[in-house]
């Protein structure tokens, strides 16, 4: 099962463009299930809706409950964002959640379970974007408890581990990461805890997933840095989960084209 995450940068910087180089690159990815941040809906088209049915693939969207921020960065007062899931399964089930945050930072970010129906089991697939200001590494330790608290209650009875997949926004050394992993420090969810699939890369690939070599991360002056994750819980029964491999992608202009300010990550797991 090839899963794939990916920040799509809403619509920012040349949209119009970018949104057939973001099809084209995960058209060549050929992935089974896709969690998608930063995804956009507008004059009665959804983003989502619109690479699902070019892909051939099943799709849920979870709004954001606060886009005014979102909004008058792009000055569109009509303009949605909300998170995505893509999958070559049915969604048979969906929950969300709304991160917890200070109201000065709120602009609405969620986490998204869905629960993808194989012919052989269930797979409880998560994706979520927290928070992005710097100094927010606290929030983001009360968001990742949260988040982890809605992965347990939705779990489910499947032999197939969680996956949870999303743009962190944090160092993998950070206290959120580690936190939510639980293998460095007590987890969130007592006996609950999650691989990084990195940790599985090869240690001379390119990591970063937002890299000043794209010139729309370098416009920032941030540091380069891994901040866009897959995780999965320990592998189920026959090894279901595990990570056969894992790299970066869509991490190139595609007809001149950048299409997103992030990269991608992709793993292959068991299945």
């Amino acid at each position: 099962m090839r899963v794939v995450t990916w920040n799509l940068w809403w619509r920012f910087g040349p949209w119009q463009d970018r949104r057939k180089a973001i099809l084209a690159a995960l058209r060549d990815l050929r992935p089974d299930v896709v969690g998608l941040q930063e995804v956009w809906a507008a004059d009665g088209e959804n983003q989502a809706e619109w690479l699902a049915g070019e892909l051939g693939l099943h799709w849920a969207w979870a709004p954001s409950p606060a886009p005014e921020r979102w909004r008058v960065r792009i000055g569109d007062p009509t303009a949605d964002i909300g998170t995505a899931v893509l999958s070559r399964w049915p969604v048979v089930d969906r929950h969300t959640l709304r991160l917890p945050v200070p109201a000065d930072l709120d602009d609405g970010r969620l986490a998204l379970h869905t629960r993808l129906a194989t012919p052989e089991y269930d797979i409880p697939f998560f994706t979520t974007h927290l928070t992005s200001a710097s100094h927010a590494s606290a929030i983001r330790v009360e968001q990742v408890t949260a988040l982890a608290r809605f992965v347990a209650e939705h779990r489910g009875r499947t032999p197939f581990p969680a996956v949870v997949t999303g743009d962190f926004n944090a160092f993998p050394d950070s206290d959120e990461v580690r936190l939510f992993g639980g293998l460095r420090t007590a987890p969130p969810v007592p006996g609950q805890v999650f691989l990084d699939a990195w940790e599985y890369a090869d240690p001379g690939a390119p990591a970063l997933t937002w890299d000043p070599r794209n010139p729309y991360a370098a416009a920032t002056l941030e540091p380069g840095a891994r901040i866009d994750y897959i995780h999965v819980g320990p592998p189920g029964e026959r090894g279901l989960g595990h990570v056969r491999s894992v790299h970066r992608a869509c991490d190139t202009p595609l007809a001149g084209i950048w299409p997103s300010d992030h990269a991608a990550v992709t793993a292959d797991l068991a299945g």
